[in-house]
């Protein structure tokens, strides 16, 4: 068990370290119906990253149902890897330069007229759209499925990649049912702050990431 759970860290807490989607559930719980919308939001979420890793990891177990480190895992890392690095190239091309301000997705725009159906398929969207989160998604579900433990081991694992996968938008969901003053500030500051280093973010997990995954594919591959 330990093997499938280690395994899958890095790739929970890249997924949780998406910045659009924190800024996202953030806005939404400054709206009016923050916290029917906020919930609806990271409820999708959840389910959004269940689908991707059930998905991943019964086609997987399909490949090589009772096989240690198969080959298919490594040749998807190996593909993950270099697309992570690729994407890090891409956000610091566009990172935003000193002085000027990129405007922000559409989508934004229209938060406060978001309903709990459309907050919540907007999670869902923002899981299977968004490769900062969709590839350390199927990377890290892949990892569950090619390791070399047992069904109940492999759930557990793949449990525990939705549950840090989705600490970004549960964590903010529940310092806003607090309902304190002091939780408002510091939903405010969480919001800036993301704002703020979106652009590092995106490009140095990408990397981080995409060169762990080549390591592990190149160890497995050799």
């Amino acid at each position: 068990m330990g093997e499938a759970i280690g395994s899958v860290l890095a790739s929970a807490v890249a997924v949780a370290l998406s910045p659009l989607p924190l800024i996202a559930v953030l806005l939404i719980l400054a709206s009016p119906r923050g916290r029917a919308n906020g919930s609806a939001f990271a409820a999708g979420w959840v389910l959004g990253l269940a689908a991707v890793a059930a998905l991943v990891v019964t086609a997987g177990g399909a490949l090589a149902p009772d096989s240690g480190s198969p080959t298919w895992s490594s040749w998807l890392k190996l593909a993950l890897g270099i697309a992570l690095l690729g994407l890090a190239a891409e956000q610091w091309r566009d990172r935003p330069r000193p002085g000027h301000v990129t405007a922000p997705p559409t989508w934004l725009l229209g938060i406060d007229r978001l309903t709990p159906a459309r907050s919540a398929a907007l999670a869902v969207v923002l899981v299977v759209s968004r490769p900062t989160t969709l590839i350390p998604a199927v990377g890290g579900a892949a990892s569950v499925a090619a390791a070399p433990s047992g069904t109940g081991a492999r759930t557990v694992a793949a449990a525990l990649l939705v549950l840090i996968g989705s600490l970004g938008t549960l964590v903010p969901l529940a310092v806003q049912f607090r309902g304190a003053d002091r939780s408002v500030h510091a939903l405010g500051e969480w919001r800036a702050w993301m704002a703020a280093h979106h652009a590092a973010i995106t490009t140095a997990v990408p990397i981080v990431l995409g060169a762990d995954y080549l390591g592990s594919a190149l160890s497995g591959l050799s």
